[in-house]
């Protein structure tokens, strides 16, 4: 997400300027040391050819970063395994190798998404793109509507939903981190009772809620900080929390009470 962000100010166009003014004046909201933080990350008092220069070269040094996780990735798949989705060896054989079933599917994949890449790069290079971001970048002059790339409007909806900068901020980072919980409590189901939470009935209902929550987040992260959009901003990101701090360790605890009654 930081290489994408990056990348996307470098055009150096009105709705890159201002996307990275608005995103990199949030570390001014820490408390005592945001000032600082701010102007070590600008390499100056605002945002100047400092900063382009300094995003250009991470930019540059993060997807190298990112292919050595990728590696390291792909090194424990292929020692350890993986789980099984299609429950083919069984209710508790939830292992797979890596070759050929892992290597097959992430072949297809690539496949696919590539040519999805290429058509819209060789036929439809400006779809995704926003018209503003064809004007220079001027500091002296702000859009009418600061919107980021579709893929980040769902955080962006949730960073405007909290009146307070700072708790727009917790909300908007705490909206990722949270991504990284989802294992822990699949982990603690099976490990109890030796099926994954994720395949029930229930679990499968919320997620496909869970779903529709996220892409009303990036339609109404697309639209101006105005009413309804901001209320409806407010609502859907309880709905969005909700999924990962009530949803899912409720769905997990029920499955683990109901196998525990069962074996009794």
């Amino acid at each position: 997400m930081a290489t994408a962000f990056i990348g996307y100010v470098l055009p150096w166009g009105q709705m890159s300027f201002w996307g990275a003014t608005v995103i990199t004046s949030l570390v001014t909201a820490v408390p005592f040391v945001g000032e600082e933080i701010a102007y070590w990350v600008w390499g100056g008092f605002s945002i100047t050819n400092a900063t382009l220069n300094r995003f250009f070269s991470l930019h540059y040094l993060l997807p190298f970063l990112v292919t050595g996780l990728i590696l390291v990735h792909l090194a424990f798949l292929h020692m350890r395994g993986s789980s099984d989705p299609t429950k083919v060896q069984g209710p508790f054989g939830y292992k797979l190798p890596f070759h050929p079933y892992f290597v097959y599917k992430d072949i297809f994949g690539l496949l696919v998404a590539l040519f999805v890449f290429l058509g819209i790069m060789y036929y439809y290079p400006n779809l995704l793109g926003h018209s503003d971001n064809f004007i220079p970048a001027n500091p002296l002059v702000t859009p009418a509507h600061i919107v980021p790339e579709w893929y980040f409007t769902p955080f962006y909806a949730i960073l405007r939903a909290c009146p307070d900068k700072l708790g727009g901020a917790i909300g908007m980072f705490s909206a990722i981190v949270l991504l990284l919980v989802l294992p822990l409590y699949s982990h603690i189901t099976f490990c109890q009772t030796g099926v994954l939470s994720v395949y029930s009935s229930i679990a499968k209902v919320q997620y496909g809620w869970f779903i529709m929550v996220f892409l009303i987040l990036i339609f109404l992260g697309s639209n101006p900080a105005a009413a309804p959009y901001v209320l409806s901003s407010k609502i859907f990101t309880i709905c969005y929390f909700l999924y990962f701090l009530f949803f899912v360790p409720a769905t997990s605890l029920k499955q683990l009470f109901s196998f525990k009654n069962s074996t009794f």
